[in-house]
């Protein structure tokens, strides 16, 4: 008990409910809904994350926060924060000046492993957080939460065993390796096997938060398994660094954690932040994404429940043709004498949204809006729906292709060396 930090003494502390007022975030609100397993929007133009903003209590990032990371980096801000795409954040001022400080912080991210190989909209935690490793020089922890897709998904008679989803994240960190982490200063980390060094930080957690505040938090129902319940818990304790006494030292809580994540993950982040002052820990800091959306339109985050309107990164070529040309919604008009005079409506079609993901090309990005969308240049003669789909086919090909070559190249001594438990170098 001792070398795991007073366990003891940390368990006789008292709850006090009022440094976390219930709140309910998992019931539908304003027409949507967000919850780390249901993303629904009535709106054709999908989730309104003003209002979302406001639900959640965070703050948008602002042009200053971007323009002052850029100087404090000496680099030039990523797409995604420059384009809003990441557009929110919890207390990342505070990292930036613990980066001005040269005092530490370490990055953690996650993946729940639900299928084979990712679909790109999986894509963008990873490829967010490498960008971020590479420009903060940090370490980084990468859960595979294998033990929380059985909790949610298992089903012995359907194949959906606990093995299954542990085999499922062995092949997920090859393509997470895929993306290209260092693997000098990455720890990747399943939680059947990393649990039992884990497990004095979410008991501490777990002691810290009532069932009352997870059923508000998460929507937990009576017939929910019990394992559901404690599971916020566990995607908690890789927020702090004493969950980790092999990278940051025993009993270490002065790192602190900067988790880049969509917005749907959020609620756990709360709870978390809200149980940090009581057990003497940091809270983490938040980076939050818009959801990748569907092919089928935004009023849904892309799924991987849905094989045919999904794109994966183990797809062929001919694959993502077929489906982006037979799914990809068209914010274009009916008519194609309308489209060539008005334009598309850009807030909804799917090929120019995922352009702005994966096009980080300004002046490519800035022409498609252009012509594509309304607005004076080509008016009379708009691009046509079928042409703004052929240029993200021909946008995400080459993405698609790199990354299949990249982990090809994994082999499983590879995988091994990633999720040894051992020191990393910072």
């Amino acid at each position: 008990i001792k070398s795991h930090g007073g366990i003891q003494t940390i368990l006789r502390q008292p709850f006090n409910m009022a440094e976390a007022p219930e709140v309910d975030l998992a019931s539908k609100q304003d027409g949507q809904i967000v919850t780390p397993w249901d993303v629904e929007a009535d709106d054709d133009e999908g989730i309104d994350y003003d209002k979302l903003i406001d639900r959640f209590g965070s703050t948008r990032i602002s042009d200053e926060l971007i323009e002052r990371m850029q100087r404090l980096t000496g680099k030039t801000a990523h797409p995604w924060l420059r384009r809003g795409i990441f557009f929110s954040h919890r207390d990342f001022e505070q990292i930036l000046d613990l980066y001005e400080a040269k005092k530490p912080f370490y990055l953690y991210t996650g993946r729940g492993p639900s299928s084979d190989a990712l679909h790109m909209g999986h894509l963008i935690p990873f490829l967010f957080t490498k960008w971020l490793q590479d420009t903060f020089d940090v370490p980084l922890v990468i859960q595979l939460t294998d033990d929380e897709k059985y909790l949610w998904k298992g089903d012995i008679e359907k194949g959906q065993t606990l093995e299954k989803f542990y085999q499922l994240g062995k092949e997920n960190a090859r393509d997470i390796i895929a993306c290209g982490f260092d693997v000098n200063k990455t720890f990747i980390f399943s939680n059947l096997e990393y649990m039992g060094h884990m497990y004095p930080t979410v008991v501490k957690i777990e002691k810290a938060v009532t069932y009352s505040q997870a059923k508000g938090i998460f929507g937990f129902i009576d017939s929910d398994n019990v394992g559901k319940h404690s599971f916020p818990a566990i995607q908690a304790a890789p927020s702090f660094p004493v969950a980790f006494p092999h990278i940051f030292g025993e009993n270490n809580i002065e790192a602190m954690c900067l988790i880049p994540c969509a917005i749907d993950q959020d609620p756990y982040f709360r709870m978390t932040r809200d149980v940090a002052p009581r057990l003497g820990w940091k809270k983490p800091a938040l980076l939050h994404s818009k959801f990748f959306p569907a092919l089928t339109g935004a009023k849904s985050k892309m799924s991987a429940s849905n094989s045919s309107t999904t794109i994966y990164v183990s797809d062929t070529p001919a694959e993502i043709k077929t489906k982006v040309n037979k799914y990809a919604f068209s914010g274009g008009q009916v008519a194609v004498e309308d489209q060539k005079k008005m334009g598309a409506n850009l807030d909804v079609d799917v090929s120019y949204q995922w352009m702005r993901f994966f096009c980080h090309d300004d002046a490519t990005l800035s022409k498609l809006e252009a012509e594509y969308g309304p607005g004076p240049v080509r008016e009379g003669d708009k691009m046509l729906t079928g042409e703004a789909k052929a240029l993200l086919i021909e946008t995400i090909k080459p993405i698609i292709a790199k990354h299949q070559a990249a982990r090809a190249a994994v082999t499983p001594e590879m995988v091994e060396a990633f999720m040894a438990v051992r020191t990393l170098r910072f």
